[in-house]
C-alpha cells in the first residue's frame, strides 16, 4: 500500500475525494491517500508542498501559479474545477458599505498572503480601476477570523467564494455586495515534483479515479441533500451552486496559463513569467 497525502479546502468541491476514499476506491489500487481538510486555503497550501506536508494539493489556479514561479517544486497535472470562482465581496452586516466603489482604500481581510483572497483583491481591484498599490491587507487565516475582523473592525471587506459565506448572509453576520469571477478555470490539481518523478503511476491512478467520480458526481442520488447536510447550506443554495460548477479532467493549455500569467503580472503579483513545462505537467 502507497501512502499519498493530499490537501484541500473543506468545501463543497472537493466532497468527490470524501466519497472516493470512503468508499475505498483508491485502497482498491493498493493506494493510502490521506487527506487533510485546509481551511486556511491556497497560502497554507502551498507552504505544505514546499515543506513536504503534503504531496498532492487541490487548489486554486492563480494561488499556484504564483507559488511555482516563487519557486514552489511542484507542477500542475490538470484542472480540477473548470467553472470560474464566484467570489463573494462582503461587508460587515452593519457597516455604512453599500457599493464596491465605497471600498477603495479601505483595508481587505485575506486568509494569508499569497492566498487566493489576496490575489482577487487584486483582480477586483485593477477591474474597479482602483490603484492596487494602495490596498491593505488584515491576515485572518479563516472565515471565522474574517467574522472577528469585521466585530474589532480591523478590517472593512473580505472576499470569499460565495456560497461557503452564505451562511454568514443569511444569518446577517456579513452582507455580501458583489461578485467578482476569476477569468479562468478555479482549481487545479498539484503534485509536487518528487512524487510525479517517482511514482508518476500513482498519480495517473489517482486521477483516474478521481475523474470517473467527478463525471458521475452530479448523477449521485440526493447529491444536493447531502451537500446541503455536510456543508450547512440551504437546499437551493446547493443546487445553483450545482448548476454553475463544472469538474473537469482537461489539462491547462498554454493558453489558459498565459492568461493567468500575464494578469498576475501585469498586477505586480509576479515580477516575470515563465515556459508552459515549468509549471504544468501532463501524468
Amino acid at each position: 500500500m502507497k501512502t499519498i497525502k493530499i490537501a484541500g479546502v473543506p468545501e463543497h468541491f472537493n466532497l468527490p475525494w470524501h466519497l472516493s476514499i470512503e468508499n475505498g476506491d483508491f485502497e482498491k489500487e493498493n493506494i493510502d491517500l490521506q487527506w487533510t481538510d485546509v481551511p486556511e486555503g491556497t497560502g497554507k497550501m502551498c507552504q505544505m508542498l514546499r515543506d513536504v506536508e503534503t504531496d498532492i494539493a487541490v487548489i486554486l489556479t492563480e494561488g499556484i501559479v504564483k507559488d511555482i514561479i516563487g519557486g514552489n517544486p511542484s507542477k500542475i497535472v490538470q484542472i480540477y474545477v473548470e467553472s470560474p470562482l464566484i467570489w463573494g465581496i462582503h461587508v460587515a452586516a452593519n457597516s455604512n458599505y453599500k457599493t464596491v466603489s465605497d471600498l477603495e482604500n479601505k483595508k481587505v481581510a485575506i486568509s494569508r498572503l499569497g492566498s487566493g483572497s489576496q490575489l482577487m483583491a487584486y483582480v477586483n481591484a485593477d477591474s474597479q480601476g482602483w490603484t492596487t498599490d494602495n490596498l491593505q491587507f488584515e491576515i485572518i487565516n479563516t472565515i471565522d477570523g474574517a467574522v472577528e475582523a469585521f466585530t474589532n473592525g480591523t478590517a472593512d471587506y473580505f472576499m470569499w467564494e460565495r456560497f461557503m459565506t452564505k451562511p454568514l448572509v443569511d444569518k446577517g453576520i456579513f452582507r455580501r455586495i458583489a461578485v467578482c469571477p476569476t477569468p479562468w478555470p478555479c482549481f487545479v490539481i498539484a503534485v509536487r515534483d518528487e512524487i510525479l518523478e517517482n511514482e508518476p503511476e500513482i498519480i495517473a491512478k489517482i486521477l483516474k479515479i478521481i475523474n470517473k467520480k467527478t463525471s458521475e458526481f452530479k448523477g449521485i442520488l440526493n447529491i444536493d441533500e447531502i451537500l446541503a447536510s455536510n456543508y450547512n447550506q440551504k437546499i437551493e443554495d446547493i443546487q445553483e451552486w450545482l448548476s454553475l460548477t463544472e469538474w473537469s479532467k482537461k489539462s491547462l493549455t498554454e493558453k489558459m496559463l498565459n492568461n493567468v500569467q500575464n494578469q498576475l503580472f501585469q498586477l505586480k503579483i509576479i515580477d516575470k513569467k515563465v515556459t508552459f513545462d515549468k509549471i504544468v505537467k501532463a501524468v
